[in-house]
This record gives C-alpha cells, structure tokens and sequence, in this order.
C-alpha cells in the first residue's frame, strides 16, 4: 500500500480536523425508525415507464469535495457516483488516517456512476442486480460518508423516477426513489457525502448506488440494479460471490460500522487542482 501524496495529505488532515470523517463509533442503541403507509406496498416494483415522474438535478461546476465509495471485488473495483469524481484532477480512497490509495476513474456516460481503480482491497460486498423480485415498500439501508462523517439511513421503495441532469454533463436514466424512514441518531440534515455509498436490501446485498436526496420530500434516490450491471458488463468489471450480513431496523447501524471498518465501504476524496507543470532540466 502506498503512502499518500503530499497533496493528498493535507486534504485528509484538513477533512479530518473539520469533519472528523475518521471517527466510527460502534452504536450500541439503533438509529430511530419511523413507518408510514406506502402505496401498493407488497406488489412488484413495475418496470420503468415513459409516465415516471421526472426529477431534474443540476450538475454544477467541478469543486473539491467528499463522497462514498464501496468495493466490488478485491481486484481494487470501487462503485460510486459520478458527479463524485467528474472533473477531479485527483481521486483518493480514504483508507486510513492520512492514507488514501490513489485511484484511477472510470466514468459512466449514461449514467451517474463511476468506477474507480486501485490496489487490491480485503474485502467487498455483494450484489443482488435482479430487478424481477423488487416490492414496493420493501426495505433498504444507506451506507456511507453524509456531511463527512460516519453514518446512514434507512428507506422504502416508493417507485420509479426518471432522472434528468443537466449542467456540467447531461444524462437521462431511471432512478429508484425511496422513501426515508430513519438514519443515524444525531444525523441531521442534508445527507451530502453519502452520494456514491451502497444501498443494501435485508440480507446485506447491494441493491442500488446513492446519487441523489431531496429532503424537503424525504425522498433518497438510487441507481437501478439494471443500470449497475449495464454498467458493470460495458465495463467488464465482475462482483464476487460473497455472503453479506442481514440489516434489520434495529441492527443497521452497527452492519454499517463494521463496513467502514473492513475497508469495504470508503470515502472519496476529490482534488480538483490540476498538478504543477514539471521542472525541466537534469540533476545539478
């Protein structure tokens, strides 16, 4: 493992001192959970519509920034968001304190998902791309980084919605949206930093990507299981069959520590400093 560049030093430290993204608490009391009536609870989620609702999102110019990142297989496969890591002169994955492993990014063009590339990893989650068996009103969990700091959420699947970005780059796809149910005691307020984090169904597979929210709504959004593996196939990238750990209302909190501890879930850093140009000349 690789120790981490001096630019990338003083981002983490300065990340660390204002956010305190590397502290994980092990919960011992579950994040609070509410219920609420969703419409057509237990059918099968139908398949996407041109009669979806839309939801616009605006990319907006390239800036420094913190997001989620998870594995996908220990080649060093990393999933996350797109607008995470588009237009990032560098791209980190938070391993530890002060240390990142540098990452190359490969980026969806019909999607807002990115892969990212580094060294080997210990650990990865698993994967559950089949739409068939969906519900509505089914259960999820999202992991990841919100406001630079350890947390999650919990939600229900209300339906389809088709997401239209445009600005920085412009794409149409359909997104999953949830409904919020819960999140981390002490989480409050915008759930920025988890874009790019998994969404898991009860038994600890990855079910979707987190790339949106709208709170005033409590809606969070997903990218759909059948846009993951398009993506997955165009770019060759295979998951690993492995056995995830059941999620429940009470115990999520506590699965999610324990993936930010074993490496598998991971902020992102993204520097959009461009390197300075090299001095020509030999040794003196």
């Amino acid at each position: 493992m690789r120790w981490l560049p001096d630019w990338l030093v003083y981002l983490v430290v300065t990340a660390a001192v204002l956010l305190a993204l590397f502290r994980v608490d092990q919960r011992a009391t579950a994040p609070a959970w509410r219920d609420a009536e969703i419409a057509g609870a237990g059918a099968l989620l139908p398949p996407p519509s041109v009669f979806d609702p839309e939801l616009l999102v605006e990319v907006g110019p390239s800036a420094p920034g913190l997001g989620t990142a998870f594995a996908v297989n220990r080649e060093g496969w990393w999933l996350t968001a797109r607008h995470v890591v588009d237009g990032c002169a560098k791209v980190g994955v938070q391993v530890s304190r002060g240390r990142a492993l540098p990452a190359e990014v490969l980026p969806a063009r019909f999607a807002d998902l990115a892969f990212l590339r580094t060294e080997h990893v210990p650990s990865v989650l698993p994967m559950n791309l089949d739409e068939a068996n969906l519900k509505l009103g089914q259960e999820a969990y999202h992991v990841g980084f919100p406001q630079g700091r350890p947390g999650e959420a919990a939600s229900r699947l209300i339906g389809r919605e088709r997401l239209i970005a445009r600005g920085r780059y412009s794409l149409e796809e359909p997104v999953l949206a949830w409904s919020e149910m819960g999140r981390t005691l002490g989480l409050n307020g915008s759930l920025a930093g988890m874009s790019g984090g998994p969404t898991l169904d009860g038994e600890g597979r990855v079910i979707g990507v987190t790339i949106a929210e709208s709170p005033r709504r409590g809606r969070i959004y997903t990218a759909s299981p059948a846009t993951i593996m398009r993506w997955m196939e165009i770019s060759r990238v295979e998951s690993e069959e492995v056995t995830g750990a059941p999620l429940t209302a009470r115990n999520y909190g506590q699965r999610a520590d324990a993936m930010r501890r074993t490496l598998t879930v991971r902020p992102v850093i993204c520097d959009t400093r461009a390197s300075p140009p090299e001095r020509a000349g030999g040794r003196g």
